[in-house]
């Protein structure tokens, strides 16, 4: 079996792991934005 084998159920389980890591991610990048626009004004 190589990296490109495994089908749907393999390309949905990859989604969900990217989904999972960049969520958090995207929320804590969005809430720094936020806290560095606060702190210069």
């Amino acid at each position: 079996m190589t990296a490109s084998e495994g089908g749907p159920r393999r390309t949905a389980l990859l989604i969900f792991a990217w989904a999972w890591v960049a969520t958090p991610f995207a929320y804590g990048l969005d809430r720094l934005i936020v806290n560095l626009l606060k702190l210069f004004q």
